[in-house]
């Protein structure tokens, strides 16, 4: 059974930075794209950033250039790298097996002075 766990989630001030990693049990995680998606209150899920298995991103025009994914396919772990919080970026964010697939429980980022 593939299970997906987040961690890394946490209250940072504005212009702070947080790095969440997600691991994922199972072997079908190196032939699978990953991805972070998150969730504000009232709002629509959206996708933050993908990676593919062979290592080719995408980033949501909001985060470009502040957030970073990456993975690595020998821990079976992916990463996201938060840099120059806003206000706005508070929300769960929530790590998925290829787009949407599986997702994992979530966890909270709160940018907040």
């Amino acid at each position: 059974q593939v299970q997906l766990v987040e961690s890394g989630g946490g209250l940072v001030q504005p212009g702070g930075s947080l790095r969440l990693s997600c691991a994922v049990s199972g072997s079908i995680y190196s032939i699978y794209a990953m991805s972070w998606y998150r969730q504000a209150p009232g709002k629509q899920r959206e996708l933050v950033a993908g990676i593919t298995s062979s290592g080719d991103t995408n980033y949501a025009d909001s985060v470009k250039g502040r957030f970073s994914i990456s993975r690595d396919n020998a821990k079976n772990t992916v990463d996201l790298q938060m840099n120059s919080l806003k206000p706005e970026d508070t929300a769960v964010y929530y790590c998925t097996l290829g787009y949407g697939v599986l997702w994992g429980q979530g966890t909270q980022v709160t940018v907040s002075s």
